[in-house]
């Protein structure tokens, strides 16, 4: 974690014995491990948390696509349904009926000019 070497250990542990002493070494010690596993569980437990509020917002983000999706489906199938619906009616067959019936043909000015 903080990338401490064996040499550094032994600097730390020669000051602490200098500093503190030997009577109150064992205890400090005892002290300072306790505060490092607090502090690691700490961590710990913040990064789980927020690992897992992650995890929930990738699920909500899923559910609310899938959500919009079907709602696309639905448009999509309503709309084709109506399609289908317009097209049974044959309408356009009526319409295209009157455009190929031939028409009167009478010249033009235009056309008797020539």
């Amino acid at each position: 974690m903080f990338d401490i070497g064996f040499s550094e250990l032994i600097l730390i542990g020669v000051v602490a014995l200098l500093v503190i002493g030997p009577e109150r070494l064992p205890v400090a010690a005892r002290v300072a491990g306790l505060w490092v596993g607090r502090i690691k569980r700490g961590f710990n437990s913040i990064k789980e948390d927020v690992e897992r509020e992650l995890g929930a917002d990738e699920i909500r983000r899923e559910l609310h696509n899938e959500g919009i999706l079907e709602k696309e489906r639905k448009m999509l199938k309503e709309t084709t349904d109506k399609a289908n619906t317009m097209l049974s009616d044959k309408p356009l067959e009526k319409l295209f009926a009157d455009t190929t019936k031939p028409k009167d043909s009478t010249p033009t000015d235009k056309e008797q000019s020539s």
